[in-house]
């Protein structure tokens, strides 16, 4: 197995050495320790680390991330059927952030974008907090489903 160090991890991935000891406390990826105590990972954690990035630019947790990836083996490079399993869910995630982006783009050229912020007219307005009772977010600017009755 060929091992590269944290150092040349963090150059290869782009990711802070930081990030890749946090990384591995939360079990994304493994590494074994030299007598002296220093971290050498897999070259095989690259691929991972990759999946890593690209996940949360999408917008999954660390801890969706983790589950994930708790379904390929830490010690190996995903493979292209691993690849496929994991992202079957991101096609969804990605068409959801694009409707979202859509959506804001709209807004900001119907209400924000105005500059007046209108109540009358606002989409994002929200008297009495009505929206407060389902808990916290930007539920209005989101789409979802807004309450009306009282808790």
């Amino acid at each position: 197995m060929s091992l590269l160090s944290i150092g040349d991890i963090a150059t290869r991935s782009g990711v802070a050495a930081s990030a890749l000891r946090f990384y591995e406390s939360l079990g994304l990826i493994t590494s074994v320790r030299s007598g002296g105590g220093r971290r050498y990972f897999p070259r095989s954690c690259l691929r991972r680390i990759a999946f890593i990035v690209f996940a949360q630019k999408i917008g999954y947790s660390l801890e969706e991330i983790t589950s994930q990836l708790s379904k390929v083996d830490t010690n190996k490079s995903p493979s292209k059927a691993n690849w496929t399993l994991l992202t079957q869910e991101w096609r969804a995630r990605v068409r959801q952030r694009i409707e979202e982006l859509q959506r804001l783009d709209t807004d900001l050229d119907q209400c924000i974008g105005c500059g007046c912020l209108s109540l009358e007219r606002c989409k994002l307005s929200n008297p009495d907090d009505v929206a407060g009772r389902n808990g916290s977010g930007a539920w209005i600017w989101r789409g979802d489903a807004v309450s009306t009755s009282s808790k």
